[in-house]
Parts: structure tokens; sequence; C-alpha cells
């Protein structure tokens, strides 16, 4: 027997007029019907497994399974007994937002932009994907190209709904609008104390041995403070000396020192070196290579290990002259740290690498660990 068709043609016009679709009238009656297995019902073409009850010569579906197969979704309120059916591109997406700083936007493999955010809202540590579908603005809503977001870039995101159980979690970026831009310092506290608004921080630069104070941000109440994973810090818990990351500005004053508002500060930890710092100790690293051994080394200049180390760790140092290892002791004495710069070569398996010892104080060399 020749199987029939039921071609179904409902307009989303139609059906999106059915968002309070079907109200109960509160009587309830019984119908009896026939389950027609002949008739094959097909959406768009494509035949699907309903198949359709005929009641008094009227042919139904199974709401539910009909409305899936039309690419709706159906919600049962028992309450007020009803059927609600909604297009499935109506669903409201709920979004994760947050108000962050940019500290690292970069290009990946696929085309994608990596942009790793400091700051508030359901998280205050994430790294979000910006793509084609992103929706990329300014704050009049013209357009931001993802390739012009930089380090500092004040930017409020929604992402999700999906969020990789990573950390930092990581997600895909929906919408991002791009405020002002901050300025952004690196550096170790020389002062801080509280003020009636909140909090002033200084930093500066010692001249012929006396401190001298170079910039000044001020926290208000929208200040954040926080650890480089996002982690809240408390103000009474900072003090001179502690290296932090702060984003601050644009604007700052004509005063000496110039003064800032300050949008968030990161703690940074001790073994933390910035970009700079890293590039600046490899090349005082290589610098101090002998010209007989750089034919040797493997390593490129720009990708030699930088590692901060416990000065307690270190012992006897090669080419170290009297002054050097009385620093040295120094050091050793407070349970300072150190910097460590290793560079490989061709002759590891028999003599080990070369590694340089850097007092991080004065950027002056140590010595150099002895090769076995």
């Amino acid at each position: 027997m020749k199987r029939k068709k039921l071609l179904v043609l409902v307009t989303a016009v139609g059906l999106l007029g059915t968002s309070a679709a079907v109200g109960a009238s509160g009587l309830v009656s019984k119908v009896t019907g026939v389950l027609n297995k002949e008739i094959i019902v097909s959406v768009n073409g494509e035949d699907t497994s309903l198949h359709p009850v005929y009641i008094d010569g009227k042919a139904y579906l199974p709401a539910r399974d009909t409305a899936a197969a039309l690419g709706f979704n159906l919600n049962w309120n028992s309450k007020d007994k009803e059927i609600n059916i909604k297009a499935k591109e109506e669903q409201a997406v709920e979004y994760m937002k947050m108000l962050g700083v940019v500290v690292d936007a970069s290009l990946t493999k696929d085309g994608s932009y990596r942009i790793e955010l400091l700051g508030k809202g359901n998280d205050r540590w994430m790294i979000l994907y910006a793509d084609k579908d992103t929706l990329l603005t300014d704050e009049s809503g013209q357009v931001f190209l993802a390739k012009d977001l930089k380090a500092g870039t004040r930017i409020t995101a929604e992402f999700g709904p999906i969020v990789a159980m990573s950390y930092p979690g990581q997600s895909h970026a929906h919408k991002i609008v791009v405020g002002s831009e901050s300025l952004v310092k690196e550096d170790v506290i020389q002062a801080i104390e509280k003020t009636d608004d909140g909090w002033k921080v200084t930093f500066g630069e010692k001249k012929d041995g006396v401190a001298v104070p170079t910039l000044v941000v001020n926290s208000g109440k929208e200040t954040s403070v926080m650890t480089f994973q996002g982690e809240p810090v408390e103000w009474s818990s900072l003090k001179a000396g502690d290296k932090v990351r702060a984003y601050y500005g644009p604007i700052t004053t004509r005063s000496i020192p110039p003064q800032s508002p300050l949008h968030y500060l990161v703690v940074l930890p001790d073994t933390y070196l910035a970009p700079t710092e890293l590039q600046e100790y490899r090349e005082l690293g290589w610098k101090n290579i002998p010209e007989t051994e750089k034919s040797h080394v493997t390593t490129k200049k720009d990708e030699a290990i930088v590692t901060v180390i416990d000065s307690e760790n270190v012992g006897t140092l090669m080419n170290a002259d009297a002054a050097q290892k009385k620093k040295l002791e120094e050091i050793k004495a407070v349970k300072g740290k150190l910097i460590e710069i290793v560079y490989n070569t061709d002759r590891d398996e028999l003599i080990g690498p070369l590694t340089f010892v850097f007092d991080p104080a004065t950027k002056q060399i140590l010595g150099v660990f002895p090769r076995r």
C-alpha cells in the first residue's frame, strides 16, 4: 500500500503569534480517534516520525513533537494551563557579563582574538575569544576591530552561555563594547596611604639615595584591587615594596608628581617578570656570553629562560669577584630573590648550559652557575 504524505506548511508569523497559544477552558471531554501510520508528516521536504491522529475527520499532531520539528520550543504552564510556543531563536540566551580591563589581546591560529580580561562581574579573570560572530563596537555603537584592542583598554563583555571549566575560565565573546584606554604602569609601590576618598598609591625612583615620587594614583569606590588571577585583595594588606600593575588615567594632572584616577590595581607575585623585564634580562645575559662561547649557544637571544629564584638555593658562583661574592651573601642573609638566565649550548650533555645569576635590585651580574 502506498503511504501518503501530509505536508506541513506553517509560516513563522503564524506560529510566532501563538506565544500565549492555548488557554484551557476548564472543561474536559473524552474523545476517540484513529492513529493513521500510513500518513507521513513532512517538514520542508524532510520526513519526520510524526503520524496524525484523526478525530471527527480532522488530523491532529502531538504539540511538543510538532513544535520541535518546526524549530520551535514548547513550554507547558501547569498553573495557568497554557501551552506556550516560541521560536528557538527567540529563546533568551542568558549571557554572562563582565566589566574589565584588557591584560592582553593576541591573534590565534584560527583567526580569532584571544583576550585576557581582569575585572568585575560573574568572573574576575577570563579568557574570551572574539571572532566573526562577536559584535564588537565602541560606546557610540561604531564598529571596532579586534586587532585594535590593546592592554589597558576597558571593555564591557557579554560571553557564554558555555564557559570552559578551566582556570581561568574560557568562553566565546558574544558582544564587546569598548570604552576608554587606561595607561598601564608596572612598578613597586613607593608609598601607600589611606585618604578620605580611598587610597593614594605613590610610585617613584631613587636619586642620590633619596626617594623621589614620579606618579600618584588615587583610588575611589569603583577601584578594584586584585591578584593577577582576579582574586580580591584588601587595601590594608598592601605596603611599600609590593610589585603591582596599575591601570589609571588616561587623564593626569600637570602637577609634580602628576596625579591620576586609578581604575584597577593588580598585585603581582615576587616571581612575576613583565615582558619588558624579561627582554632586558635576556639582553644582559647575552652581553655576558663570552665571544668564544656564542658559536656554541643554541638558544636564540630572545628565547632564553628567565626565572626568579631563591638566593638560599644558590651556592658558589663561577667568575665572581670579591664584590660580587659579598653582594650575594648580603642577598642570602635577607633571603632575597635572584634572577637566573639560562642559555642552552651544543655542549650541554658534556658540561651543561650557560646559567647566569643577576641581582634584581641593581641588575648587576653576580656570577655563573658551575657547568658540571
